[in-house]
């Protein structure tokens, strides 16, 4: 047995090096890249990072070289070589590099996930269908096996071969999805995508917050519209996004008022006001509790920095 855990920790190694090989390869510059493929992004970071605010996606994140902390209400992720995390619905987080050198930078992947194409695989009798679940919360980290690395390794070569992309990219994105979906917290992926779950009950809550985050929460309201009972919903919606609706609203509302600053779209009493609030001072009390300063000095750092708001990976 041990002979066998140390050959699989070999061949995670050698996946490892390669992949952060091709990430570099599809690099030249630190920043967010897309790629040829769709869903694939590629990220290069020469050095730490500040703490960056922004709504993480449903993705699957590798890093093959580096560290990263995402910090989700007051729950910390850290992961670094050969773990991935995988965020499973729209949560707003806030992360940081804290592992990268010009001579070892932080290399990572970024691959976007659709749970449509989860429920085709699921309609199409490809999956064994778990046992319903209560809803567990929508971000998790875990260690990457050989498996999946193999499948994402496909998609990365495939970036030198861009005439196989639209026939063999879907395969490998296919099987990728089958390898999280047998992976140890697999359940909570599934559950998203399967119709009249509670889980995809507390996704229609969130894409219903997200249309309207600059109006009055109303719970039950909202709770009537997710089919839900107003109970239910504050139960599973933390159980999922380890905070309240109410939470998460204010978490949209602050993101947005400060991308709106940022991009110089007037004062911080008027991005207050276009996101929702009615005070000014209610605004900026929050604003700074959030992040760490009032508007315009926040800005102002953010600025002499260069860091822009970008979507984290």
């Amino acid at each position: 047995m041990q002979d066998t855990t140390r050959g699989q920790g070999q061949e995670v190694s050698q996946q490892q090096i390669e992949l952060a090989r091709l990430i570099a390869q599809y690099t030249a510059t630190d920043g967010v890249h897309q790629t040829a493929i769709a869903p694939l992004n590629v990220v290069r970071l020469s050095q730490p990072t500040l703490p960056n605010h922004a709504l993480h996606k449903p993705a699957l994140c590798i890093i093959a070289q580096g560290q990263k902390r995402v910090l989700l209400a007051d729950e910390v992720y850290l992961y670094n070589c050969a773990q991935y995390l995988v965020v499973s619905v729209d949560l707003p987080v806030m992360g940081h590099v804290t592992q990268a050198t010009p001579e070892l930078p932080y290399l990572c992947i970024r691959l976007d996930l659709d749970p449509r194409d989860i429920g085709e695989m699921i309609m199409a009798g490809e999956l064994g269908i778990r046992k319903p679940e209560p809803p567990a919360r929508g971000m998790f980290v875990s260690k990457a096996n050989s498996s999946l690395l193999d499948a994402v390794l496909r998609m990365m070569r495939l970036l030198a071969e861009p005439q196989d992309i639209p026939v063999l990219a879907p395969l490998a994105m296919r099987e990728i999805l089958y390898r999280l979906l047998q992976d140890e917290q697999g359940g909570m992926l599934q559950q998203i995508a399967m119709n009249d779950s509670q889980a995809q009950q507390v996704v229609k809550a969130i894409e219903l917050i997200k249309r309207d985050y600059r109006l009055p929460l109303r719970i039950e309201s909202l709770a009537r519209e997710a089919n839900m009972s107003s109970s239910s919903l504050h139960h599973h919606f933390k159980a999922v996004t380890a905070m309240t609706p109410l939470q998460y609203q204010k978490q949209l509302r602050l993101q947005e008022a400060r991308r709106l600053l940022f991009s110089e779209v007037g004062d911080a009493a008027t991005a207050g006001h276009l996101v929702g609030y009615e005070s000014p001072s209610q605004f900026s009390r929050e604003y700074n509790r959030m992040f760490g300063a009032p508007p315009a000095r926040d800005v102002a750092r953010l600025r002499s920095v260069g860091q822009a708001q970008v979507s984290p990976a």
